[in-house]
C-alpha cells in the first residue's frame, strides 16, 4: 500500500490550506497503517487499553461521517458501528479487518471531500445537534484537523509498539 502525502501549502487561501491540511492528516493515518497485517492493525499498544490502529481508522470513519454527512449535508444516516450513536463502539476492532475498516473510511473521506467542495463558503453554518448550536464549515474542518492530529499522535505510539517503526 503506497500512500501519497502532500504537504499543505505554505501560502494560499484559507479553504485550500484547510483542505490540504486535512488531507495531510488523512494520509498520515493511512501511512501509519501501511504494510501491517490485520492482526497487527488490531494490536493494542498498552493494555488494559484496547485502542488499536484499526480502531482509530474505524473511529475516524465515524467522525468523517458524523461531521460531513450528518451535520454539513444534513443526511439522516446512522453511525457505521453503532445505530445507537455510541462513538466509542468504533474503537472496538477485535473482529474487524483492514478491508472492512478502510473501505468504510475511504468511502466517508470521499463523501466528505464531495460535501466540502460543494459547500458555498467556509462561513456557511450548519446545526450540530450534538453541540446544540450552529457551526461553520470552517469550524468543522478545523475540528477534523484537530481530531486527526490528536489521533495520529496515538497512531505514532501504536505503530511503534507493533513493529518499531517511527516517523512517516
Amino acid at each position: 500500500m503506497t500512500v501519497e502525502r502532500i504537504d499543505p501549502p505554505r501560502t494560499g487561501g484559507e479553504r485550500e490550506t484547510l483542505r490540504a491540511s486535512l488531507d495531510f492528516h488523512r494520509a498520515t493515518l493511512a501511512m501509519k497503517c501501511a504494510g501491517l497485517t490485520d492482526d497487527q492493525l488490531r494490536r493494542p499498544a498498552s493494555p488494559p487499553s484496547t485502542l488499536s490502529l484499526l480502531g482509530l481508522v474505524r473511529h475516524l470513519a465515524e467522525v468523517e461521517r458524523a461531521w460531513f454527512r450528518r451535520v454539513v449535508d444534513g443526511e439522516d444516516v446512522p453511525l457505521l458501528w453503532s445505530p445507537e450513536g455510541d462513538f466509542q463502539a468504533a474503537y472496538e476492532a477485535r473482529g474487524a479487518t483492514r478491508a472492512e475498516a478502510f473501505a468504510a473510511w475511504e468511502a466517508e473521506v470521499a463523501h466528505a471531500r464531495r460535501i466540502e467542495a460543494a459547500a458555498p463558503s467556509l462561513d456557511t453554518a450548519y446545526h450540530a445537534a450534538r453541540w446544540g448550536e450552529d457551526v461553520s464549515l470552517r469550524t468543522v474542518m478545523l475540528h477534523l484537523i484537530h481530531e486527526y492530529a490528536r489521533h495520529n499522535g496515538h497512531a505514532d505510539l501504536l505503530r511503534e509498539a507493533v513493529d518499531g517503526t517511527t516517523g512517516v
